[in-house]
């Protein structure tokens, strides 16, 4: 990583089309900071993974991740800016993740936002996380319009929503216990495979035999539209624990589960939604290859465009918080911005009316 004082500022490469947003993102073990436009471009972006911190412990360790985010958020700002050949006085407005996620970790990346907009004079933006993975495909796919049916699946969520435009979401399902990405990380943690967990799975499960065991698939077929994941994880520990059966074919009996729970779901919500052109998949699970693969596969059954962002977009990054911050500033205009003194929030539904669904540590 560039140290922000020694970076050397360049020219931009093209003539800048505005607005200009600076993103910082800093809801968990992710430190990020990028320049997105109006026209879809990255003007540069920088991403600090903290896995190297955090690999001892099997997990994020909330406390680690928030002074990592503190040592890096203000050089990398610097180091983006020289990137793009920009002074802050040149950005349009500086768009911050203000939730959900680790407290510790979204104050940090908030209070810079504020001060960057303070020391510019220009907009604040508190983003909801989960509205960045949701508009995120957007930015990719030029095409994309609104309508369309989000699969937001991540470490932290798994929620089924109609998005119907910036703002306005609806959700038709979430889960009642743990989310996808976490059960991923579960397992990686029980068969010895290390953190990251999720690419750790996909990699061993390609090795093994999906049929060598039979894990459960809750709730499925169920008319209940929910996900849960907490007896699928349970599952696992279970057929690790009998010694009769090996790591690789645990891992590809669990992916395989998983994948079909999220069929199901997706099919389960079609069924109670009207016509709607697009299936989209957001967030870090949309990474893996047999989610895509089969999710493209129940789009082609009905009739649906699916579109998935790019790999690099699917975890956690500031050009998606950039860009949530240039939707914003499409539909408000000079009214677009939230005041200073704005709270981070650990928990933010994006639908905030949405009924509230039985069992503890709901992912709202």
């Amino acid at each position: 990583m560039s140290n922000a004082s020694t970076t050397a500022k360049r020219p931009p490469a093209r003539p800048v089309v505005r607005p200009v947003v600076l993103g910082i993102e800093s809801s968990c073990d992710e430190t990020a900071v990028a320049l997105v436009t109006a026209d879809r471009t990255i003007l540069s972006e920088r991403i600090a993974s903290q896995q190297a911190e955090h690999a001892p412990y099997g997990g994020v360790v909330p406390e680690i991740a928030a002074r990592a985010h503190a040592d890096r958020i203000a050089p990398m700002t610097e180091a983006v800016l020289a990137d793009a050949g920009l002074d802050l006085a040149e950005v349009d407005a500086i768009a911050a993740t203000a939730g959900p996620g680790l407290i510790g970790g979204v104050m940090v990346g908030l209070v810079s936002g504020k001060a960057l907009a303070m020391a510019s004079g220009k907009p604040l933006l508190a983003v909801n996380h989960l509205e960045g993975h949701a508009l995120s495909p957007r930015l990719a796919d030029p095409g994309l319009d609104f309508p369309y049916l989000l699969l937001l699946v991540s470490g932290g969520h798994c929620q089924i929503l109609a998005v119907e435009g910036v703002g306005r979401y609806r959700r038709l399902a979430t889960t009642i216990d743990d989310a996808l990405g976490e059960a991923f990380d579960k397992t990686a943690k029980i068969l010895g495979l290390g953190y990251p967990g999720g690419p750790a799975v996909e990699r061993l499960a390609r090795e093994g035999d999906p049929q060598a065991l039979r894990l459960p698939r809750p709730l499925a077929g169920s008319k209940e539209p929910h996900f849960s994941f907490a007896g699928l994880k349970s599952a696992v520990l279970r057929a690790h624990e009998s010694g009769e059966h090996a790591p690789e074919d645990i891992a590809a009996a669990f992916q395989q589960a998983a994948v079909e729970c999220l069929v199901d779901r997706l099919e389960h919500a079609l069924g109670r939604i009207d016509a709607i052109p697009s299936l989209v998949v957001a967030g870090g699970v949309a990474a893996n290859e047999a989610v895509r693969g089969a999710l493209e596969a129940l789009s082609a059954r009905h009739s649906m465009r699916f579109v998935a962002p790019p790999l690099a977009l699917c975890t956690d990054n500031a050009a998606m918080i950039a860009w949530a911050g240039c939707e914003r500033l499409s539909r408000d205009g000079k009214d677009a911005g939230d005041p200073l003194d704005i709270k981070a929030r650990p928990r933010w539904p994006l639908d905030p009316q949405a009924e509230a669904v039985r069992g503890a540590g709901v992912k709202a």
